[in-house]
């Protein structure tokens, strides 16, 4: 699994900084596209590897008063749909974020458990050199 880990961040690092939008854009803008999409691969990374510990905390948080409860709730799901929506970053959040998780299920299954900080940064290198290398692929003009 970690090898179709690393295939799916190289067929994510194809699209990433590709937008139709970023062929207009002045010479650091796409480098700012870039690091976006890293961060964005990051973000999902970090979400799916230690799912128990950010849940922990909020929870925490949202014991302490129902209003609290209530506007981490909308918030939460406010920013992100509409952030999903604007982007259409949805199907590459759900493919990197099944993948993911398929990858802490093998490792649990063979018995290897890694602290989630360890596993969250290895799962990350994985994508972001696999991304790195589709980044890389995409940008190469073609020969003909």
């Amino acid at each position: 699994m970690l090898l179709v880990l690393f295939a799916i961040g190289v067929y994510e690092g194809l699209s990433w900084g590709h937008s139709p939008g970023t062929v207009s854009l002045p010479g650091g803008l796409p480098n700012l596209v870039w690091s976006l999409d890293c961060l964005h691969a990051l973000l999902v990374v970090v979400v799916c590897t230690m799912p128990d510990l950010l849940l922990q905390q909020v929870s925490s948080l949202m014991a302490a008063s129902r209003v609290a409860s209530l506007v981490i709730t909308l918030l939460i799901i406010t920013v992100g749909g509409l952030y999903m929506l604007h982007l259409q970053v949805l199907s590459h959040v759900l493919i990197v974020a099944s993948t993911v998780l398929l990858a802490r299920v093998d490792l649990a299954r063979i018995r290897v458990a890694p602290s989630p900080a360890v596993l969250a940064l290895a799962f990350s290198a994985i994508v972001l050199a696999g991304g790195s290398l589709g980044h890389a692929f995409s940008s190469q003009p073609l020969s003909s």
